[in-house]
């Protein structure tokens, strides 16, 4: 996993639930294809359209709230979303992120310094985001050493794996 992330922004608003990230209607599907073409379509019905591998979603508070499925991370890790940075995260939403190895950063008040479409930087090792576009940085809670070492194995199952075998 690189330590730096760069791609282009796809902001979302506060309180973007488990239920826009992944809708329920679709949860029989469980082919990563079928899966990846549903992300975000709760907020967004174009967004897997249109979205670039490697970007990083932009959000305000409380992303990933709702109920517990681990399917809104699934699709997230599916469509190739190289982090999400949002001011606070739901507790479970995050978890079942980091468990599925993706980068998810708390930035205070990056709904208002970031605009669709802006170049981003982010710096795990620094906890810091830049934004190309603009010139600004901004500072960012800090990863934990044990969600860093998730992050880097790819996910917990790789990283329990290298540590355990293959059981």
């Amino acid at each position: 996993m690189e330590k730096i992330i760069s791609g282009r922004a796809r902001v979302f608003g506060s309180n973007i639930d488990t239920d826009q990230i992944y809708p329920g209607r679709f949860l029989s599907e469980t082919d990563p294809d079928d899966v990846r073409r549903h992300a975000m379509a709760g907020v967004d019905p174009e967004f897997a359209k249109n979205f670039r591998p490697g970007g990083l979603i932009v959000a305000g508070t409380n992303f990933g709230c709702g109920s517990s499925r681990e399917h809104a991370a699934v699709t997230l890790k599916a469509v190739g979303v190289g982090a999400v940075v949002a001011e606070s995260f739901a507790r479970i939403f995050f978890r079942n992120g980091v468990n599925l190895g993706i980068p998810l950063v708390a930035c205070p008040g990056v709904s208002q310094k970031v605009r669709d479409g802006d170049l981003l930087a982010l710096d795990l090792s620094r906890a810091l985001l830049k934004n190309e576009s603009s010139g600004e940085e901004l500072p960012c809670e800090p990863v934990g050493d044990y969600a860093l070492t998730i992050l880097e194995a790819g996910g917990i199952k790789p990283l329990l794996k290298a540590r355990y075998g293959q059981r």
